[in-house]
Parts: structure tokens; C-alpha cells; sequence
């Protein structure tokens, strides 16, 4: 299982995140984005949608997959809560992930995230295994 923290960065918002394997790296990293979102605890994971991207390298792959992310959730209007990641190589990644329909009575929302971005990107792909990228918020 991955985890995150926060990194303090000028004007946006840094995520490292790390866990036993690449595929825990890149589910914390996202996890870590949906928490600047919204408060996890209030978001249900009824529903799921199927994400896969591919890229050139690790790094382009950790920016492009956050970027997916961000892009499915507005396109199919959900607040994502989890990722399962169900294949990770070289330049590829495809998951699942799980998260339900904004509801305003229940759920805290917190800032939004305009993308990820490869400004000080950094993704580890050996033990152990730990990701970073900055969010502009």
C-alpha cells in the first residue's frame, strides 16, 4: 500500500508519494491529488471507471496519468477516491479507479487542481519506490 505527503512549493501544491511497488507509488500519487480535491472520507467508491495512458518515459507517464485522472473525473463528473493499479511497465499504466458523483450536502471539497506538472518531476523506479510531482492549484 502507497503513501503520500505534502511538499511545500510557491503557488501550487507537491505530492511525494512512495510504496512496495511502482504500482503503490503512482495509486498514493493520485491519491494524494484526489485529497487536494476533496476530503477522501466524505467520497464514496461506487463507481468506477477504467483509465489507461501511456508515455515515453516514467516521468511523462506519473504527469500524463494525473492529468487522465483530472480529465476523466471532469469529463465523467466524479470525485475519485482510489485508484487499483492493474498493469504498470515502462511508459504504461492502466487502473481502475473508484470515486462517485459530487454531492454538495455531503462532501467537503477542497481546492481544485488545474493539471500536474513536470516541473520537478521525479519518479523512482526501484526500492524504494517514490514518486513527486507539483500540482498547479
Amino acid at each position: 500500500m502507497g503513501r503520500y505527503r505534502y511538499m511545500e512549493h510557491t503557488g501550487e501544491v507537491g505530492v511525494e508519494a512512495w510504496g512496495d511497488s511502482l504500482a503503490d507509488a503512482f495509486a498514493a500519487a493520485a491519491e494524494g491529488m484526489f485529497a487536494v480535491m476533496a476530503d477522501l472520507d466524505t467520497v464514496r467508491d461506487g463507481e468506477a471507471i477504467e483509465v489507461e495512458v501511456q508515455a515515453a518515459d516514467m516521468e511523462t507517464l506519473l504527469v500524463e496519468w494525473l492529468n487522465e485522472l483530472l480529465f476523466r473525473s471532469e469529463v465523467d463528473n466524479l470525485l475519485l477516491k482510489r485508484c487499483e493499479i492493474l498493469e504498470i511497465d515502462d511508459g504504461h499504466v492502466k487502473a481502475r479507479c473508484y470515486g462517485e458523483r459530487p454531492d454538495q450536502d455531503r462532501h467537503r471539497l477542497g481546492g481544485g487542481v488545474k493539471a500536474a506538472t513536470y516541473h520537478l518531476v521525479r519518479v523512482e523506479s526501484h526500492r524504494p519506490y517514490r514518486v513527486r510531482v507539483i500540482l498547479d492549484v
